[in-house]
């Protein structure tokens, strides 16, 4: 489980395709506390450290979560919001995070604030059912963000300037695509309601 609070941005080092998966190796500033078998979430996707190397690590991306995420459009170079799953004594800043992709979105537009920033998502609804709530919880890229509208398919958030700073959402234009990880207990209301 994780919170969505990112810890780290980590850079991609290398990758390499093996199979139908992708091995990709990230450079971090944590990599020395890190043990074989740990998760971690990268972009808000849940994957095991299968190697380390000197300051890097690597992870595998199987070819359902390729299918699921934006990992496939990483390369080397590209930035990571990294987040090491909690420890059940820890407080729970942002919200209950499985590192389960849903599914992904592509940011619409984006518009200063004064200080903030909104960032506007548009995502299939009627592929996968899924909904956020206004003044909810979502996760975009692994960070626990809330919720400041919400239509049918659509959903906006309000980017404070320390987060923006501290993850990749700095670098997000138009036509970029996210990681998107709705509410848990969100999601099993919906389908309570279903059934």
């Amino acid at each position: 489980m994780f919170t969505g609070i990112i810890e780290s941005i980590g850079q991609v080092k290398r990758i390499e395709p093996k199979d139908s998966n992708l091995n990709i190796w990230i450079d971090c500033n944590f990599t020395n506390e890190l043990k074989i078998d740990q998760s971690i979430a990268h972009n808000g996707v849940c994957l095991t450290v299968t190697e380390i190397s000197g300051d890097e690590y690597c992870v595998t991306v199987i070819e359902e979560t390729i299918k699921r995420t934006n990992l496939s459009e990483l390369k080397p170079g590209s930035l990571v919001n990294l987040e090491r799953c909690m420890r059940m004594n820890d407080r729970l800043d942002g919200h209950l995070v499985q590192g389960h992709i849903d599914q992904t979105a592509v940011l619409t537009a984006i518009e200063d604030r004064n200080g903030s920033r909104i960032l506007y998502f548009e995502y299939d609804e009627a592929a996968t059912g899924n909904v956020t709530v206004e003044k909810g919880s979502v996760c975009v890229n692994g960070i626990s963000l809330t919720v400041v509208d919400s239509m049918p398919g659509k959903f906006s958030v309000a980017i404070i300037p320390y987060t923006l700073e501290l993850t990749n959402l700095k670098d997000l234009k138009p036509n970029d695509r996210v990681n998107i990880e709705f509410d848990i207990i969100g999601k099993y209301i919906k389908r309570l309601m279903k059934s």
